[in-house]
């Protein structure tokens, strides 16, 4: 028997286009009800704010063909009979393979995105015309057992200090979970591997100044109760949620843009893909004009080398990464500790 089908009507720059959304009634989230309908409906409502942040970049979707408890899988590349106004773009990963990549630029094309199951946006920090250079620098503070998202928000004000003081103006959302994002607008003149590099530098400099509360410890047996500032989060095909991403949480929450004004007693619970509507109604999106006034990484690279000459070399890169230039070896700390007791 064929599944129900709707056909929503979906306004965007080139007019409205018709979009077809099998199984509406689906529940995704199951604790809450919300359907497949309703998630589409919710992207049509934020997709001018959406854009402006995931829009016109590379971007990995991650599809759920049952509900958020269920099995899912990353699609990047265009699947057979993608239409004509979902885009891609040729994008390198780290392998130095080239292929493909999704790119969304209307809200036709996300709501194309969620009648194929897609949940979680995963957008790239650089822009289709020029996938190779940022134009984000991108800082994820993730809490660590023991802390939470009430233990981030000081790292996340002495961060932007920080950053500051490296000559860039940041700006915060939340991560839909526990977490803080932190993003700086960039000039596109840098590879990822120099904005990772500068990404730790800030974050050896947040960690010096806040020893007790954060770590750039890459192995989790050795960052403790403290903030855990992700520095791998800054490699080339490395996404985090965009900007008013729905997350696989029971809950429905949203990685929502807000002021830095808004942290301080902030519950990001409250933030899910039945309120974001109403919030940007009534308060517009903090992220307006994101990209408007990008910054250089300058400073924070002269941090990089003077660390270099003072013996702060490469952090490791994620496993399944190539082997780097100068990166320390990839041993986990418990696994030292067997080798010691062999």
């Amino acid at each position: 028997m064929a599944s129900e089908r709707i056909t929503l009507t979906v306004p965007g720059p080139h007019g409205e286009r018709e979009v077809g959304l099998s199984s509406p009634h689906r529940v995704l989230w199951p604790e809450l009800g919300i359907t497949k309908r309703e998630l589409a409906e919710y992207a049509i409502a934020v997709s001018g704010p959406f854009l402006a942040a995931n829009g016109n970049r590379p971007v990995s979707l991650e599809r759920f063909p049952e509900t958020i408890d269920g099995e899912s899988f990353f699609s990047k590349n265009p699947p057979k009979g993608t239409p004509d106004y979902v885009e891609a773009v040729t994008v390198r990963y780290n392998s130095g393979r080239r292929h493909p990549q999704l790119v969304l630029t209307e809200p036709a094309a996300i709501v194309w995105a969620i009648q194929m199951n897609t949940i979680v946006f995963h957008p790239w920090a650089s822009l289709a015309g020029d996938t190779d250079n940022p134009v984000e620098l991108r800082i994820d503070l993730d809490p660590q057992p023991g802390t939470g998202f009430s233990e981030a928000v000081p790292a996340a004000h002495a961060l932007r200090e920080v950053l500051r003081e490296g000559g860039l103006e940041a700006w915060v959302k939340t991560s839909g979970n526990r977490g803080i994002h932190v993003f700086c607008p960039i000039e596109p003149t840098h590879e990822f591997l120099d904005v990772r590099h500068a990404v730790i530098a800030a974050a050896r400099e947040l960690e010096r100044r806040m020893p007790d509360k954060v770590t750039t410890n890459w192995w989790k047996e050795e960052r403790g109760d403290r903030i855990f500032v992700d520095f791998n989060q800054a490699n080339r095909d490395r996404t985090m949620a965009g900007a008013y991403s729905p997350r696989a949480l029971p809950t429905a929450t949203v990685s929502t843009p807000v002021g830095w004004d808004e942290l301080d007693g902030l519950d990001p619970a409250a933030f899910t893909v039945r309120s974001i509507p109403e919030r940007l109604a009534s308060v517009g999106d903090p992220w307006a004009g994101l990209l408007k006034a990008p910054g250089k990484i300058d400073t924070l690279l002269q941090w990089w080398e003077r660390d270099l000459a003072d013996g702060l070399g490469e952090l490791p890169f994620p496993p399944d990464f190539p082997k780097m230039p100068g990166e320390p070896p990839r041993v986990q700390p418990s696994r030292k500790n067997e080798a010691n007791w062999a």
